[in-house]
């Protein structure tokens, strides 16, 4: 039968001219190497080699082998190479989804970053209006899911980047700025501008409102952070956001902020991995350089 071992011999041959030379090459006995070239000729019934030639020249049959060898064996190392670097942790895949829509805003100096310390990671950022970045996680589409819900899973695990605290963003002169905190019912006349992702993807419903059974007023959804920091900055209303988010962007759009209750409202942001992958090396280098983004 054919073997890899084979194809390395017989381009090994043909590259030094000489069993002796080959041998030598390939760290064999040149009694061993004959031995195997001779049980391919037997195997194939015919011969690969034209022996009264020096240097040694192939056969039809052997040059049908040798093309074989140069199109599959650097297939074979380029692949086994890729293998080796995965199982050291320098090169791997990383496909990314984020349930936090503001997280754009951290996640692309961020991965600016990843990509110069590790050029042999295929990145890639996986969305979509139905998807549900865990289940994708757990099988196997997506390789880290950006939250801030932590969850038990008995095959994943929440690496911890950053605390938070989630803040409304007012315009200046917006009536709710005479308050030291907001209280949910303070939403329920209030334009809410929010960012077009299920509620319960957003902590202003899931852990404000939603307890208080308080509805805003109306909600208006915005793809962009800079287009939802315009509609609050120009009073069509406000929007909460995290504050590393507000800290950036206050100044320049005529912002002001207040907590949400009288302890505010604090969150953690999460690198959910599968714990099969949370050790490799690539992996822990996106969080490392994570948790120092906004340091």
């Amino acid at each position: 039968m054919l073997e890899l071992r084979h194809l390395r011999s017989l381009q090994a041959i043909q590259q030094c001219g000489s069993l002796a030379r080959a041998a030598e090459q390939l760290h064999l006995t040149q009694s061993a190497l004959s031995h195997q070239i001779k049980a391919l000729e037997n195997y194939y019934e015919t011969s690969l080699f034209l022996r009264s030639t020096k240097p040694l020249s192939l056969t039809s049959a052997g040059l049908k082998l040798r093309d074989l060898a140069e199109r599959i064996l650097p297939e074979i190392e380029l692949v086994d190479g890729q293998l080796r670097r995965h199982a050291l942790g320098t090169s791997g895949r990383l496909y990314i989804s984020i349930e936090c829509h503001a997280c754009f805003e951290w996640l692309i100096p961020v991965l600016n970053q990843y990509r110069h310390r590790w050029p042999d990671v295929d990145i890639d950022i996986r969305l979509g209006l139905s998807f549900e970045p865990i289940a994708a996680l757990q099988k196997g589409e997506v390789d880290l899911v950006i939250s801030s819900d932590l969850q038990t899973h008995k095959d994943l695990c929440f690496e911890p980047l950053f605390d938070y605290e989630a803040q409304l963003a007012l315009a200046h002169d917006h009536p709710l700025t005479v308050k030291d905190y907001i209280l949910p019912e303070d939403l329920a006349d209030q334009t809410l501008v929010t960012y077009p992702v299920d509620r319960k993807r957003l902590d202003v419903f899931s852990r404000f409102l939603q307890p208080a059974n308080v509805e805003p007023g109306q909600v208006r959804q915005a793809e962009l952070t800079a287009i939802i920091l315009l509609l609050v900055s120009t009073l069509k209303g406000v929007a909460v956001l995290p504050d590393w988010v507000l800290r950036e962007s206050m100044s320049h759009n005529h912002l002001t902020t207040r907590p949400l209750g009288a302890q505010g409202m604090h969150g953690t942001l999460h690198a959910a991995v599968r714990k099969v992958e949370s050790k490799a090396a690539y992996i822990q280098g996106f969080i490392d350089l994570g948790r120092m983004a906004l340091k």
